[in-house]
């Protein structure tokens, strides 16, 4: 999750001396959804004042999400502005040269075949038991297991 929160606060902003009850509830909703918020690798002002009677803030922040350690390495660039006050936040995102190998399948449009596959995976979706979808890891449990029965039929 990132952008311009609107938010000052010296969680973030070491020139600012005040700490808001906002960023406790964004630092909240966070980690309600398992991100965090992470120090960029050079601690600058992220939104330039286009006039000297204005500071230099602090208000564009990155919150990764907590297992991907590769994502929580960020920078700020100021002199690649996108729009005149904003600096650019920047993640680096390693790629592995991984193999990775798929199959495509193919029914043939309104074909026999076509509609034993719909008719088998409306059932297959009406035995779903959505009540026990309480987390994250129940509805990729069951997403897992649809993808699963499409598979078979």
């Amino acid at each position: 999750m990132t952008g311009d929160f609107n938010i000052r606060d010296n969680l973030w902003d070491s020139d600012y001396l005040h700490h808001s009850i906002h960023s406790n509830l964004l630092i909240d909703i966070a980690e309600s959804i398992h991100l965090g918020f992470f120090f960029p690798s050079n601690y600058i002002p992220t939104r330039y004042s286009d006039n000297n009677h204005n500071l230099n803030l602090v208000n564009d922040l990155i919150f990764p999400r907590y297992r991907l350690e590769e994502l929580k390495k960020h920078s700020i660039h100021p002199k690649w502005r996108l729009v005149p006050n904003y600096a650019l936040l920047m993640v680096t995102i390693p790629i592995f040269e991984k193999y990775i190998q798929t199959k495509k399948h193919m029914i043939v449009k309104d074909s026999d075949n076509e509609k034993n596959f719909v008719n088998e995976l409306i059932k297959a979706i009406r035995t779903i038991n959505t009540d026990s979808i309480s987390d994250c890891e129940s509805l990729e449990h069951m997403v897992q297991s649809l993808a699963y029965t499409m598979e078979r039929i």
